[in-house]
């Protein structure tokens, strides 16, 4: 099986292929620009997967495609997008690829991307990709509504939370919680999978699989082992709140 990885940042195409090897696959070729991966196609048979980051250094990775499509040379590859994009805009990758993974990439995630390719890579059931529809939603995304508030159940009683209210959600023993800035915790019908779907990126980020903050609650920031970081809260004292590694770069960003 012969698996390319497009991505110009080439610590994160490292890190991508330590990821796709310890699950069993063997990474042939990484590229990292537009104009590299046109050069590679010209000479090289067309990759069964690729990992295809969408903004490249030199311009977007559909103008790869499009050279070929020009030429009349389609490319049929399985594709896996590996993607920054807000959740909003993802629905054409969605429809329009094996998958897409959002960086930073969790490891659960790319192994079952992988399933699913290799499902589909079995069956024979491929299909060519529609990159003008994913061009199409990129350039006019369908504006997201996201979520101003939560209801919580308290005995017989609902009680509404504002998103102003919340310092962080959580999740504990297989629940999922709202804390919020008056130092309450509320268990909440959903998961953290859901919620961060159905919050704004701009002012939440999840820090680990445990933990979404909001940047309006992070009081203090401090270096903690293992090149992580520790989130001080205003009133959490539960749990240490850690950002994941994997997730540091991408959290520094997203704080400006």
């Amino acid at each position: 099986m012969n698996i390319l990885i497009i991505e110009d940042e080439k610590p994160a195409a490292r890190l991508l292929q330590r990821k796709v090897e310890k699950l069993g696959l063997q990474i042939n070729t990484m590229l990292h620009s537009v104009e590299e991966a046109i050069a590679w196609f010209q000479n090289n048979p067309h990759p069964d997967l690729i990992f295809l980051d969408i903004q490249l250094s030199d311009g977007l990775s559909f103008e790869i495609f499009e050279y070929f499509d020009k030429a009349q040379q389609h490319i049929k590859s399985a594709v896996i997008f590996t993607t920054a994009y807000d959740e909003y805009a993802l629905r054409a990758f969605k429809l329009n690829s094996i998958d897409y993974l959002l960086k930073p990439i969790d490891e659960e995630e790319l192994s079952i991307a992988i399933s699913k390719f290799k499902n589909q890579f079995q069956k024979n059931t491929i299909s060519s990709l529609d990159f003008e529809a994913i061009k199409r939603m990129l350039v006019n995304p369908v504006e997201k509504e996201y979520k101003k508030r939560f209801s919580v159940k308290i005995g017989q009683q609902l009680k509404v939370i504002s998103i102003d209210e919340v310092e962080c959600f959580y999740s504990e023993n297989k629940g999922t919680y709202i804390h919020t800035l008056d130092n309450r915790d509320y268990l909440i019908d959903s998961t953290l999978e859901v919620v961060e779907a159905e919050i704004n990126p701009k002012e939440f980020y999840r820090v680990s699989r445990k933990f979404i903050v909001p940047l309006k609650a992070v009081k203090e920031i401090q270096v903690y082992s293992n090149s992580r970081l520790k989130i001080i809260l205003p009133t959490y004292k539960d749990d240490e709140v850690i950002v994941a590694r994997e997730r540091v770069g991408d959290f520094k960003e997203w704080i400006g």
